[in-house]
């Protein structure tokens, strides 16, 4: 089965249960590190209002929820929706979500986008549609955090080739620098069948996510380059992790 030229790629790869084979390994502790570490820096005020945009299957989520805040998920693949909604309460809700389009209006005083969950459409304006639609989402002065990889060091030290071994099923992976994307061919057979999907990720740098932000009414107030919320180098650090307001009230 080939997945490859479809003109959305993540629409199927990220529905797909073998995407969730291959990065079983994500770290569930560290991604709650990560929350506790970033909601000591924010302090939100008791149940203030998050929107975890494309959130998978809802860890980042979950993690916001318990702390007391009232969180919703969105994500464009039902499954990890399905999945997700499994941990629905009160203050949690999960919904299958474009994030290109505006969910909700000057509703959110926190808006996130964790684990490179970015830069994967063909268009330009597909980026600056989502970043426009955060700030819109936002409350006046509301705050934005978006995680991505730090594209300089990956560009550095890209792996052509590699072969990862999951619940029996060997993910034969290349990657290659195309048209200034990241590529990532994935190929595997699992119960006599073939499958080939592809990844695609804009190797955006901080220069881009500037030029979004201005150009949609949102400031860069911080930067860091790890889930310790360690300083970004753009030389050394592996995340580029982006703290934004909402300054123009009229996005």
């Amino acid at each position: 089965m080939s997945e490859k030229g479809h003109p959305d790629w993540f629409a199927t790869w990220f529905d797909s249960p073998y995407y969730h084979t291959l990065y079983k390994h994500r770290n569930c502790d560290e991604a709650g590190s990560f929350i506790d570490k970033l909601v000591n820096f924010l302090k939100p005020a008791p149940g203030a209002r998050f929107l975890d945009l494309a959130c998978g299957k809802g860890r980042h989520s979950v993690f916001l929820n318990k702390k007391g805040f009232d969180v919703t998920g969105v994500d464009l693949s039902p499954e990890s929706i399905r999945q997700a909604s499994a941990c629905e309460n009160e203050q949690l809700h999960f919904y299958v979500h474009d994030m290109r389009k505006l969910f909700r209006t000057n509703y959110f005083d926190y808006i996130v986008n964790l684990f490179t969950s970015f830069g994967y459409f063909e268009k330009e304006r597909d980026e600056m549609a989502t970043i426009r639609s955060v700030a819109k989402g936002l409350k006046p002065e509301g705050i934005f955090v978006l995680d991505f990889f730090n594209s300089r060091k990956v560009l550095k030290n890209l792996k052509a080739e590699d072969a990862i071994t999951v619940e029996g099923i060997t993910f034969r992976i290349r990657k290659r620098i195309e048209n200034g994307y990241i590529s990532k061919q994935i190929d595997f057979s699992d119960k006599g069948e073939d499958f080939h999907f592809e990844e695609k990720v804009k190797a955006l740098s901080l220069p881009d996510f500037e030029k979004y932000f201005s150009g949609s009414g949102l400031k860069i107030l911080h930067l860091w380059g790890s889930y310790d919320l360690a300083e970004f180098d753009p030389e050394t650090s592996d995340r580029l992790i982006i703290l934004a307001k909402k300054i123009n009230t009229s996005a």
